[in-house]
């Protein structure tokens, strides 16, 4: 089972779009976990995680979090999340991950 992690200012905008990947995945029969997490705990929510995506507010911090991660860490494509469109978002993640 993978672990997506994604990563906002607070945790609370990426939770709809948590929410349309789970449907996604579900109807694909893909098994995961997916959380929203506030940027700022990073490197425990993110430290078992198989990929890390990043809210378009915090897309700046792509660098500094590959750094300290052991997983890919992407930002979430912004036209993805203005249309909290969760199947193209777990498209991309199955994509990076080889799924």
């Amino acid at each position: 089972m993978r672990k997506i992690v994604l990563l906002c200012s607070a945790g609370m905008s990426t939770s709809l779009l948590v929410n349309k990947m789970r449907d996604a995945a579900k109807e694909q029969g893909y098994e995961c976990s997916i959380e929203a997490d506030p940027v700022r705990t990073a490197a425990e929510a993110g430290a078992d995680a198989d990929i890390v995506l990043l809210g378009p507010q915090v897309r700046f911090q792509v660098n500094k979090l590959s750094k300290q991660l052991s997983c890919p860490v992407e930002a979430i494509d912004p036209m993805v999340y203005g249309r909290m469109d969760g199947a193209a978002l777990l498209k991309h993640v199955r994509e990076v991950l080889d799924d």
